[in-house]
């Protein structure tokens, strides 16, 4: 809009009644339009209209259009502004309703109403006159020359609220040129609409019809955004870390409006935050590499406009090295006592792993500048790997920081994105130091063995040099891009297996083996802790919940089989949680009856007595509220036929038994293996075959008809029940070998044994793993005896002492001793040895 000669406003418009906002000649303002007239106004004149004609509209200001269409119209404001409708939006949630998009021409006053329904239509007089100040005159008057007075001191106010913002924003420019471009007649509306002010103030504005008025009620705002700009630059450099102030420029003007960064403008401050940015880099104690990048980065980030997107970048990366604890650290409490008390006070057993922690504190006295160790805490779920790496950080009196690496398969989480991408951050390690704030905290690396693998990298690889300790020493993050020591972590990283982890990666680890509980350890720790929490987070006190010793033990043995003890909290949970329902339904009942009289009391009390305090959960309440129990000792109820043996298996989640059942058809000789068994397993089914064919004679095993050869006319089916479940490995070949022995020689295998053992062809048996975890799990089981490989008797030393106390062991070095061991009586043909021909030397 150039010039205002072109502006012919109808004699009759429509009237927009509003009381929010103010229109002003030049401006663009959106409104929301939900009332009956308003509304009828779109529809019937707005929405119907073609011609450029019905696209006009007046908008009367401080005006309150009546909720309802009955009611009588309000005394309407004497000035309004005469507008072109842009743009009409219509919906209907969250009711009916309009967003009307209106640019202001002119200012009118409404001469008379022809109309107040469907909507207000009345006659209009335009009332602003400036075709004389569009073109100057020749001639200027006294009068004409102090208009000429206000409108130069208003554009140069102007320039100097302009002069105040950054002129590379696109908007600010913009606005530069239309100060120049535009006739100074129109300024005063389109400066009014643009800064914040009040609607009263833009009343006055929209009232002053004369230009001279105009101008004076318009100068005033200006100065005072001045003046509140120049307070804040004063108040900001008073301010060690100011906040930034901005400047609001609304939207709906003539120019796109946005909030301006009053800092960005003022090179005073831009200098005393790079001077703070200075000063924090050489306070931080950052080696001299890291000092000299950090410093060479600063002095770019001076040079760099501020409206460039490296600015943010560099700023950000600035942040980032200030922030780091290049030398800020924790004392540790060296107090072994102290420590070995707060240890058994959070957790329950787990000796080796305090054991290693009280060992670290020991040499910490004697050496203080001893590296971090790298632990890795490998068992079963539910054992307290995670909760045990926290009560050594409380031991030891660190920061705690936990990373959990579970899924993760881009090496970037680990070492960070280089800088050069969009949106590059640093890594895990490096944003744990930021967050912890001191460069010796307890990290830990939660399920380390669940790390993935993808196109992004193999973040396994990447952790190589975190956890080396002659490599840490010089982590470099790939955004950081210097050095940073990590020796003073302590890194504990938890796994349930180490079978997936990379060899590599295990062997920077010290790998502790954290086994599962026994049912006297899940005893003590529920009564000592599971327990305890639960009632307390259930709101329960001692003197309403008795759990006896007992009642935990029929929980640990015939509703959780599990490593840990996850499930038996979440069981002692559900108890507190039915208890927590009869205590509220007794106080509910006791409140009704007080309301409605002792008679009602008394026939209450006959109905239902209140329960006893404390409520005892016995036997009989445990299976009312858990329900049947879920596992039954079934062991010797399967072993009632020839055919079948008890095997241990090894599983992520701790050790488990396992059945071997066989059985024999006429046929053709044929094995058939069912039960998803992997290669290795099968391997160990033929081995077993082959074994006892070629000692058939000596243990007197016959086929179906009494034949020497047992698969001779025989087809032999072996099953490994749980058939949804993968098996694999070698550690089941005696018990395969003692499951078809029974079957061919028809005797029943012990029903109170249990056995593990790799086998060769030549009937050795050979040590193999997990021998803790598969005893623990056939003495949970209820199994009497063990047998297990010769050469893993010394595993056996790590079992707790009751256990030992409680099972039968038997070391078999052969296969002749496990027969002996598994049947009552002995085997056939195990007695003998076997004989050797004695060789002479003929030299």
């Amino acid at each position: 809009m150039s010039s205002l000669d072109g502006i012919k406003m109808p004699g009759r418009l429509p009237l927009l009644l509003t009381h929010e906002r103010v229109l002003l000649p030049g401006s663009t303002v959106r409104f929301n339009v939900d009332t009956p007239r308003n509304m009828h106004l779109i529809k019937h004149r707005l929405l119907k209209g073609t011609s450029l004609k019905s696209t006009f509209i007046g908008v009367i200001p401080n005006t309150r259009d009546p909720a309802n269409d009955a009611d009588d119209l309000p005394t309407l404001h004497k000035i309004g502004t005469a507008g072109i409708a842009v743009q009409v939006v219509g919906s209907n949630w969250p009711k009916p309703h309009y967003t009307l998009l209106i640019t202001g021409l002119c200012r009118f006053s409404v001469s008379s109403l022809l109309t107040e329904r469907p909507f207000v239509l009345a006659e209009v007089e335009q009332l602003d006159k400036l075709e004389q100040y569009t073109t100057p005159a020749q001639g200027v008057s006294a009068e004409d020359g102090e208009l000429q007075e206000l409108s130069q001191k208003f554009y140069q106010t102007a320039l100097q609220l302009l002069g105040m913002l950054d002129m590379s924003v696109p908007v600010v420019a913009k606005f530069r040129r239309l100060l120049d471009s535009l006739p100074k007649e129109t300024l005063p509306d389109v400066v009014a609409s643009m800064i914040r002010t009040s609607n009263k103030e833009k009343l006055q504005v929209l009232d002053a019809v004369i230009l001279e008025e105009r101008f004076r009620k318009t100068l005033p705002m200006l100065t005072r955004q001045i003046e509140g700009l120049k307070l804040l630059q004063q108040t900001r450099r008073m301010m060690p870390d100011p906040e930034k102030k901005v400047l609001p420029v609304h939207k709906g003007g003539v120019f796109p409006g946005r909030h301006f960064n009053l800092n960005e403008e003022d090179d005073e401050d831009d200098s005393d935050d790079t001077a703070s940015l200075e000063r924090k880099a050489h306070a931080a104690n950052m080696p001299d590499a890291a000092l000299r990048v950090c410093l060479k980065e600063l002095k770019r980030l001076k040079k760099m406009p501020q409206s460039m997107p490296e600015y943010a970048l560099t700023r950000n990366y600035l942040d980032l090295m200030v922030e780091l604890p290049w030398s800020k650290s924790t004392k540790d409490c060296l107090d072994i006592h102290a420590a070995r008390t707060l240890l058994d006070n959070d957790h329950y057993a787990m000796d080796k792993l305090k054991r290693r922690v009280l060992e670290y504190l020991a040499v910490r006295q004697l050496k203080a500048s001893l590296k971090g160790p790298i632990l890795c805490f490998v068992g079963p779920p539910g054992v307290g790997k995670t909760s045990v790496g926290r009560s050594i950080a409380k031991t030891l009196g660190r920061e705690f920081h936990r990373i959990a690496l579970g899924g993760v398969c881009d090496q970037s989480d680990i070492r960070g994105h280089r800088r050069t991408y969009v949106g590059s951050m640093p890594g895990r390690i490096i944003n744990g130091l930021k967050t912890v704030g001191v460069n010796n905290p307890v990290f830990l690396l939660d399920e380390v063995d669940k790390l993935g693998k993808s196109l992004q990298g193999d973040p396994a690889a990447a952790l190589l040099e975190v956890l080396d300790p002659e490599q840490n020493h010089s982590f470099t993050d790939h955004y950081l891009n210097v050095a940073f020591d990590l020796s003073q972590v302590l890194f504990i990283a938890t796994a349930n297996t180490t079978a997936t982890i990379p060899p590599a990666l295990l062997d920077r680890m010290e790998v502790l083996q954290v086994p599962g509980y026994t049912q006297e350890e899940k005893v003590e720790i529920s009564l000592r802790h599971l327990i305890p929490n639960q009632m307390e987070q259930h709101g329960l006190s001692p003197k309403q919940l008795h759990i006896p010793p007992d009642t935990t033990k029929d929980i640990i043995n015939r509703y959780t089989r599990e490593a840990g003890v996850r499930s038996l909290e979440r069981k002692i949970g559900a108890i507190c949680r039915a208890v927590a329902v009869k205590i509220a339904e007794v106080q509910t009942d006791s409140k009704t009856k007080e309301v409605t009289g002792e008679g009602h009391t008394q026939q209450g009390a006959e109905k239902a007595a209140p329960p006893a305090m404390p409520i005892v959960i016995d036997h009989g309440a445990l299976k009312d509220i858990l329900g049947a129990p879920p596992f039954d000792m079934e062991v010797s109820e399967r072993l009632t036929l020839p055919g079948v043996a008890l095997g241990l298996a090894w599983t992520p989640l701790g050790g488990e038994i396992m059945f071997v059942e066989a059985s024999q058809t006429e046929g053709e000789g044929q094995l058939t293996l069912t039960g998803q068994l992997g290669d290795v397993m099968k391997e160990s089914a033929h081995l077993s075959i082959s074994w006892l064919r070629a000692n058939a004679k000596r243990y007197r095993l016959t086929n179906m008809v009494g034949g020497p050869d047992p698969l001779e006319g025989t087809d032999i089916h072996l099953h490994f029940p749980a058939g949804a479940v993968t098996k694999d490995g070698p550690s089941a070949g005696v018990t395969i070998v003692t499951c078809l022995a029974s079957l061919f020689s028809g005797r029943l295998v012990r029903s109170d044994v249990a056995m593990t053992g790799e086998i060769t062809l030549r009937g050795l048996v050979l040590p193999v793993g997990g021998i803790k975890d598969k005893v623990l799990a056939a003495h949970r089981a209820g199994v009497k005896r063990v047998i297990v490989p010769k050469r893993n008797e010394k595993d056996l030393e790590e079992l707790p002492a009751n256990v030992r106390d409680n099972l039968d062991f038997v070391a078999a070095a052969n296969l002749d001793q496990v027969l002996n061991a598994a049947f009552d009586g002995g085997f056939p043909g195990t007695g003998r040895m076997h004989e050797h021909p004695q060789l002479s030397s003929k030299l």
